[in-house]
């Protein structure tokens, strides 16, 4: 057949509307990889902290802002990302956010200061993430058909499960042996690739035929409500959960002082849950007049889409707590350089990758719903032979059963649980959906390293100071150390001069209280992860030809 007489794509589209895309494959692996570079900048800056402080010459809270930052610009848009493809089509939003995506890393990558690096990072890379994550859910969601499905999702979900757990490895790699700001800069290759990738083998989809205004109000409030409660999850442990403990400032004006009798944290929540109620509101009266919500709570009557969302907020409570509480313990108490965390860490991505590939293939013989169920049965296991393995001497060895178990269980879970969510979900409503579900894992996420965080430290503390109050140190040294741990955590070590015996003593006491602290929050991660596998039958059973099902377009 002549180039004259080939039917294009949209002609083969109205011939057989139900023949398979031919360039899906191509297409999957866009969207993968651009998930994966999403979810990468979650963690890969956390290990170069201490690098960018000295070239930057800046203190620690403006470089956790840069972090922080990132996660709340994402959790707070990605709603507002997903209707927007649902509006104008998943493709050309994707498009546009590989944009946003590109240009803010190139920013970042070239910062000479922190007011860059935020505005690079933070704000435009986050805009950029809200866009592109709920497009390449959707656009899989409508791509993909019948077994091929659901190996579509295990490799997203592997991507995704992969990009949170090598971050540590790749930003330590890089600080070590290059510098932290190629952490960006392959951001700056990637993105355009994926931008020109979209365009030649992604369909265009088919926009809405009638026009859907946007829902401004909606998406004011709950970008705002959003940023606030990630913002308080986050920042509690900083600026104090109900007294204060630190000044808040925004750009060196403060705002909050530590002489209040209230920390803002307590306020913050309350702000939030206000505008989140009156978004509740807001959008139901939308629903029942046909203006088009930003958000519809009616899918909710969907129990695979609502539970299956509480069940993912669940699990990447412990996710994430976990990832945090390890690497914390292996910096602060096992005394690994940033480069050897990253690689202690790094099986758990590759075991990700085996338990998403093998999710995949059972999910023909069991539906999504159980493989889910399997999963987080595997994951909890994870956590506990961890958490029966730590010790100040641990081995890389005496961790990787638990990492097999807890990377297997998450590569199960995570990819399988997307699937579930959508199941049920309309073709117009898939894009929106997907960043719910997301920033359910956002913000389980962030109250995750909340709690854990709060954990660890409290019991790092409490377990070294009554350690140092027992020993044999004169008053003058044990005053003074006690002092030290209860200002600075697991990150407080012997002042330079002190006496080597007093030292060894100091520390072993940090050590013991880090281990301590550690087996607190994996026992709160393993409670989580429990209750999410109880949850998970709430979830109907779904077959294996009605989970693999599309369930929406592009």
């Amino acid at each position: 057949m002549s180039a004259v007489d080939a039917p294009d794509s949209a002609l083969l589209d109205e011939l057989d509307p139900d023949a398979p895309d031919p360039g899906r494959w191509l297409a999957l692996a866009i969207l993968v990889v651009s998930a994966f570079i999403v979810v990468l900048d979650n963690t890969v800056l956390n290990v170069a902290i201490p690098t960018i402080l000295r070239e930057f010459d800046t203190s620690l809270l403006s470089i956790e802002w840069v972090i922080t930052g990132y996660a709340l610009t994402f959790a707070s848009l990605l709603i507002i990302g997903g209707r927007l493809g649902d509006i104008y089509g998943h493709r050309r939003i994707f498009i546009l956010g590989c944009g946003f995506f590109s240009i803010g890393s190139l920013i970042a990558a070239l910062s000479q200061g922190v007011p860059e690096l935020i505005l690079g990072e933070a704000v435009i890379e986050g805009i950029g993430a809200s866009l592109m994550l709920p497009a390449t859910i959707a656009i899989l969601s409508g791509t993909f058909r019948g077994r091929e499905r659901a190996t579509a999702f295990a490799a997203w979900g592997a991507a995704a499960g992969v990009g949170s757990a090598v971050g540590p490895a790749v930003g330590g790699f890089l600080t070590t042996h290059a510098s932290w700001r190629w952490a960006f800069g392959i951001n700056v290759i990637v993105a355009p690739l994926a931008m020109l990738g979209a365009l030649l083998v992604i369909k265009s989809g088919k926009r809405s035929e009638r026009k859907i205004s946007i829902d401004v109000p909606g998406a004011a409030l709950i970008a705002v409500g959003m940023f606030s409660l990630v913002f308080a999850l986050s920042e509690g442990s900083v600026y104090g959960w109900w007294r204060p403990i630190d000044e808040f400032s925004i750009a060196g004006h403060m705002v909050w002082p530590v002489t209040r009798f209230l920390s803002i944290i307590p306020l913050t929540f309350l702000f939030s849950a206000t505008l989140l109620t009156t978004f509740f509101f807001v959008e139901r009266w939308k629903e029942r007049e046909s203006l088009d919500p930003l958000f519809e709570f009616s899918n909710l009557r969907f129990r695979t889409y609502r539970y299956g969302l509480i069940t993912g907020q669940i699990v990447a409570m412990g996710q994430l707590g976990v990832s945090f509480a390890l690497a914390v313990f292996l910096q602060n108490g096992r005394h690994l350089s940033a480069a050897q965390n990253g690689l202690w860490l790094l099986p758990t991505g590759l075991f990700v990758i085996c338990g998403a590939q093998l999710a995949g293939r059972l999910i023909r013989y069991t539906g999504a719903t159980v493989v889910v169920r399997i999963g987080l049965l595997s994951y909890a296991i994870g956590v506990l032979i961890i958490l029966r393995a730590v010790s100040i001497d641990i081995t890389v060895w005496q961790l990787l059963p638990g990492f097999a178990f807890f990377g297997i269980g998450i590569g199960f879970a995570i990819a399988q649980l997307v699937n579930v969510v959508l199941s049920e979900i309309p073709a117009a409503s898939s894009g929106s959906a997907s960043g719910a579900n997301t920033t359910m894992r956002q913000v389980g996420s962030a109250l995750g390293v909340a709690v854990i965080g709060a954990l660890l430290t409290t019991q790092t503390v409490s377990h070294a100071t009554a350690l140092l109050e027992k020993s044999s140190l004169d008053p003058t040294t044990k005053s003074d150390a006690i002092a030290g741990v209860r200002n600075l955590g697991a990150n407080y070590a012997p002042r330079a001069g002190t006496n080597p015996t007093s030292a060894a003593i100091i520390q072993r006491a940090v050590e013991q209280g880090v281990v301590n602290g550690t087996r607190f929050a994996l026992v709160f991660a393993l409670a989580v992860v429990a209750l999410g596998g109880v949850l998970s039958f709430l979830i109907p059973n779904l077959k294996a030809d009605r989970a693999t099902e599309p369930v929406a377009g592009h």
